[in-house]
């Protein structure tokens, strides 16, 4: 059987990760600037993550929804006490897909609505309802009949304004847009967001599955304005790698039984991940780490030139490229071997591990240098 050929794969086999660091079967070495999508928050193969998804197989790795399944509770706690939301209720599931899903559907259910707004160059998932709020024709195309979705330019208060009807259940917006092309939305322009959302009886999702879990410097990028939304969906560095995703939802919000559902999410295999992740991100600071890292990277990289255009917070950061130099993610990753992301047309992407070190920055301005001399 093959493979369903979706992906653009590079002629590289990686066979070991450590920290920042892959390497492929022919023993050239890496460094991971990407951690897919911001996946690895915490630095591939980390021993107390190893182990405590050792210690988990041991013992029991599937049943989600039993009473006995303590370690559903403990996580909520840990993470409503890290993230400072610890009011809130948790919902858990596998991906940022399905956590958008459930994120909509919860504001269809407690305002009887249906309309969403969403922004420009938004990427929410692929599932039928995520996908229909996310700006990408190519994609989106065989699910639009279905979902009421208005797209709005980022930061255009006025235009939200005028979008603001009785029949709008919700606004969602990413912390700061990762597929797009890393685009910040302003903090005002998320205050005026949550006011409008609260006048208009709407509900505020903030889909912080990039820019959550401390990648900006705050345990999630909408923090920096000040605002609690009513809905706030996670997963990618959740996990560190193993597919976990959740949402966080207001205290006021009513469940009933058969509300939500899911069959692997929340098992104890994604919540000893999940516990794992949070543990090492407050024993070594990597949220004060990743803001002080990455204001650094950010300064640096205004000062290139030849760069066009730099945004981000923390350890989410974009800039954008002339034509002349387009192929510069590909000649970082075959020249200096350093894996980045990228959004179309030329904007490079960088989305490492909470945990890189500034000499393993270094590598990477030096390869920048080069290029760009």
């Amino acid at each position: 059987m093959k493979l369903f050929d979706v992906y653009p794969l590079f002629s590289i086999e990686p066979v070991r990760a450590q920290g920042s660091w892959l390497w492929d079967k022919e023993g050239i070495q890496y460094l991971d600037l990407y951690g897919g999508h911001a996946v690895i928050s915490i630095g591939h193969g980390h021993p107390a993550f190893v182990q405590a998804l050792t210690n988990q197989l041991q013992k029991i790795s599937f049943y989600s929804n039993s009473v006995e399944n303590n370690l559903q509770r403990k996580l909520a706690d840990r993470l409503g006490e890290l993230s400072g939301y610890g009011d809130y209720q948790l919902f858990l599931c596998n991906s940022g897909a399905e956590a958008n899903e459930n994120a909509l559907k919860l504001a269809s259910f407690a305002t009887g609505r249906k309309k969403i707004i969403a922004f420009r160059k938004a990427f929410h998932g692929r599932t039928s309802g995520a996908v229909a709020a996310t700006d990408n024709p190519k994609i989106v195309a065989p699910f639009n009949a279905g979902h009421d979705i208005v797209f709005l330019p980022l930061n255009d208060e006025q235009a939200l304004k005028d979008a603001m009807k009785p029949e709008v259940a919700a606004v969602i917006i990413e912390g700061i847009q990762g597929v797009g092309g890393i685009h910040v939305p302003d903090d005002a322009f998320l205050r005026f967001a949550a006011d409008a959302c609260r006048r208009n009886g709407s509900l505020l999702i903030l889909d912080e599955i990039q820019s959550g879990y401390g990648r900006t410097g705050k345990f999630f990028a909408h923090q920096h304005a000040g605002i609690r939304p009513d809905l706030i969906t996670v997963a990618k560095g959740m996990g560190n790698g193993f597919p976990v995703g959740g949402v966080l939802i207001h205290p006021d919000m009513k469940s009933w039984h058969g509300m939500l559902g899911t069959t692997f999410g929340g098992s104890y295999l994604a919540c000893a991940a999940s516990l794992a992740v949070l543990d090492v991100m407050e024993k070594e600071s990597l949220i004060a780490h990743a803001g002080e890292v990455g204001a650094e990277w950010i300064e640096r990289l205004k000062k290139f030139p030849g760069i066009l255009d730099v945004r981000g917070r923390g350890l989410m950061i974009g800039f954008d490229l002339p034509e002349t130099h387009k192929e510069l993610r590909k000649r970082l990753l075959a020249v200096h071997h350093i894996f980045t992301g990228e959004a179309k047309p030329n904007t490079i992407r960088l989305l490492p591990s909470l945990a890189i070190s500034r000499e393993e920055g270094e590598v990477f301005f030096h390869a920048l240098s080069k290029e760009l001399s």
